[in-house]
């Protein structure tokens, strides 16, 4: 079985700095880090392929410095890597980037599954995955906590949607995003760090791939940042509660029906 697993990195904190004209993140020159639900993604992956062999292939979108996070994944098992590095990406929205993925997953070739963390931390979206399923017009189920082979052609999905759990079958090739209650991330021991500086990890640019300029970059996404901004603070006084276990709880009660919170 022939995986690919799209990682994202995210900002590795909350200092991060914003372009003053698109209102987009500055990615460059930013300490980063693996977006964590894409860790539970590659360590799915492994486990698939250790069930049933086949390869472990990672893919990003990102500046040079993405391929520090490509290694990690590399460490945690993955047999090899892409990045998709190109000033023509910049300002990429979720549709965009999802075109681009696809693409690139197209030259690639020859691949069974996809797989996704469930979303992405710095933007919450959980949206490039079903883009990149629709541009390729495969069957996907997302929020995935459990993947179990079926068959060389076919894999069964159980779903946690929250309230219920939905069991799904799906034909290969598929996307499937994956939950962070699927499994535990197994360590990079330093050996495997060691190894995956010596797994092949290639670089495409814009011009590898076979793109509509329309479709990439600021000009390929029609979502705009019209401002981005801090939330002013706000003071609030505080009001004691009652020392008496019994009275403060009345009290309590008494305060959130009267905002309507009961």
């Amino acid at each position: 079985m022939k995986i690919v697993v799209c990682i994202k990195q995210v900002p590795g904190s909350n200092r991060v700095s914003f372009d003053p004209i698109t209102h987009n993140l500055v990615r460059e020159g930013m300490a980063g880090r693996m977006n964590p639900f894409d860790e539970n993604a590659i360590e799915a992956a492994v486990r698939l392929r250790e069930q049933v062999g086949g390869e472990v292939v990672l893919l990003s979108m990102g500046p040079d410095a993405t391929k520090e996070t490509l290694h990690d994944g590399m460490a945690m098992g993955a047999d090899s890597a892409y990045l998709l590095s190109s000033r023509a990406f910049a300002g990429s929205d979720t549709l965009a980037t999802g075109y681009i993925l696809a693409q690139a997953i197209r030259k690639i070739g020859a691949i069974d599954l996809i797989l996704f963390g469930r979303q992405a931390v710095d933007a919450d979206t959980g949206q490039v995955g079903p883009i990149v399923a629709t541009e390729l017009d495969l069957p996907q189920a997302t929020f995935a906590e459990k993947i179990q082979p079926l068959d060389a052609q076919h894999v069964v999905v159980n779903r946690d949607l929250g309230a219920v759990t939905q069991t799904v079958q799906l034909t290969l090739p598929a996307v499937i995003t994956v939950r962070a209650e699927a499994n535990q991330p197994r360590y990079e021991s330093p050996v495997a760090i060691q190894q995956s500086l010596t797994k092949p990890l290639t670089t495409w640019t814009d011009q590898d791939l076979t793109l509509d300029a329309s479709r990439i970059g600021q000009a390929g996404s029609p979502t705009i940042v019209r401002k981005v901004y801090a939330p002013e603070p706000t003071t609030r006084a505080a009001k004691p509660l009652p020392q008496d276990p019994k009275e403060a709880a009345k009290a309590l009660l008494d305060i959130l029906q009267a905002q309507g919170l009961l």
